[in-house]
């Protein structure tokens, strides 16, 4: 099981790839190309998911076996990813 540390940086992960999608257009994602992309283990995955999901910060369509199919960033994650995006623009 992953670290701590490892398991934030893996919602920050997800966050930031969702929100990246979303400037593209691409308002949800596949959990496999999510996965691929970000070279998470599965079970990281859905684990980083269900954190997310119950935080109201993505909605996930789950497969049957329990890991996610579609991922999608609600208002309250907008809202979150443009605040840190505001944040880092004033530091930098």
């Amino acid at each position: 099981m992953a670290t701590l540390h490892e398991r934030q940086n893996y919602r920050m992960a997800i966050m930031k790839a969702l929100y990246d999608a979303m400037e593209g257009n691409r308002p949800g994602v596949t959990g496999a190309k999510l996965r691929d992309d970000l070279h998470l283990p599965d079970q990281d995955m859905a684990a980083a998911c269900t954190y997310l999901a119950a935080e109201g910060l993505i909605l996930v369509d789950w497969t049957t076996h329990s890991t996610p199919a579609a991922v999608t960033l609600t208002h309250q994650g907008i809202r979150l990813m443009e605040s840190e995006e505001s944040e880092d623009e004033e530091r930098g």
